[in-house]
């Protein structure tokens, strides 16, 4: 494979066949790039094993933080339709992220980033790989190295914070514990926010079980709070921790 860094230039022009609600319609990268700044990863497909435990969930939960530093668009592509494209981005709650379809390949074969992948029955599809691009021309790449198998080393969300505000430092990753109609777990999710934190929420019944509950933190009630994976424990709890 030839995979070579193409910054310097501009992205390819191609149109996106994507469907929206009950429509077609057409989306170009003019109006995707143009006077705006935005990141792009590209991985191997939908629903894939690292591409959704890793890859976009990280863009996803740092985007805000992206925000902060000057990002108007986080873009994830992949050689897929716009069906299997839009079922990801609702299975993954990725709401942070716009998904792009492309599914004919054309974006990817003008990055030079199409690879053959008929041993798994993928056919063409992208190689993993992120980039910074400014109004059009591409700022900075991160491309995997050619090795065998889906390398994951240098595309992923952190390393493209650390190009762009390389003094940044991150907030340690939080978990809520809680049930819909829990006051006090209104009550945490309220002084997080307050204090200008980011969370994840795990709702019992939908996310997790109470058995789950019980057998992380050995309590059966919420909310339950955990930060840089230390167990904080209940909305009092969190209050003092917090202050």
């Amino acid at each position: 494979m030839n995979l070579q860094s193409k910054e310097g230039q501009r992205i390819p022009n191609v149109t996106f066949p994507v469907r929206d609600g009950d429509s077609w319609k057409n989306l170009s990268t003019d109006a995707l790039f143009a006077g705006k700044t935005v990141i792009v990863f590209s991985l191997p497909g939908a629903f894939t094993p690292t591409c959704s435990s890793t890859h976009l969930p990280r863009y996803n939960e740092l985007q805000p933080v992206f925000k902060q530093h000057g990002v108007d668009d986080i873009l994830c592509v992949s050689v897929n339709d716009t069906f299997v494209m839009n079922a990801w981005k609702a299975d993954q709650e990725a709401e942070n992220i716009t998904f792009i379809p492309d599914g004919n390949g054309d974006f990817t074969r003008g990055m030079g980033m199409a690879v053959a992948k008929d041993d798994i029955g993928f056919g063409e599809r992208s190689w993993r790989y992120s980039m910074l691009v400014r109004d059009g021309v591409i700022e900075k790449m991160f491309i995997e190295p050619n090795e065998p198998g889906d390398p994951f080393k240098v595309s992923d969300a952190d390393t493209m914070l650390k190009h762009i505000a390389p003094e940044h430092e991150l907030q340690e990753s939080i978990t809520v514990f809680s049930k819909p109609g829990c006051p006090f777990c209104s009550k945490a999710k309220q002084a997080l926010i307050d204090k200008g934190l980011q969370y994840e929420e795990v709702i019992l019944g939908k996310d997790a079980t109470t058995v789950s509950l019980r057998a992380i933190t050995g309590r059966a009630t919420v909310p339950q709070v955990f930060i840089g994976g230390k167990h904080i424990g209940g909305s009092e709890e969190l209050d003092a921790y917090l202050a």
